[in-house]
């Protein structure tokens, strides 16, 4: 889950803060220490739900703003997948919206 919850942050940050030209942003660029593994791997083994939506939320409105909000064929996507992941209330709900996000994510890259 750690893994994908850090895939989700890298893929927003990417579309938020990457440019052409540029050096990508990697797992280990600076930008990432507030959404590493490590992270994620504390909140997830504190069962800390509220506190992982609160950083994927983050990540999401930055690449939301990126792709040009939710009035975009590509912002109403993410905001339907982000969606289902806020509605989650257990880490078990999860998986499955995590893996929409990434995916979806990976793709508009």
């Amino acid at each position: 889950m750690e893994l994908l919850l850090e895939t989700v942050a890298l893929f927003c940050l990417k579309l938020a803060y990457e440019r052409e030209g540029e050096s990508p942003i990697l797992r280990d660029d600076p930008i990432m220490s507030d959404y590493e593994r490590e992270v994620f791997g504390l909140l997830v083994r504190r069962g800390d739900i509220e506190g992982i939506q609160f950083r994927v939320a983050r990540c999401v409105s930055l690449a939301m703003d990126a792709i040009g909000g939710v009035d975009t064929p590509l912002g109403r996507e993410l905001y339907r997948l982000s969606a289902d992941f806020r509605n989650a209330r257990t880490m078990e709900q999860f998986e499955a919206p995590v893996i929409g996000l990434r995916d979806y994510l990976k793709d508009i890259q």
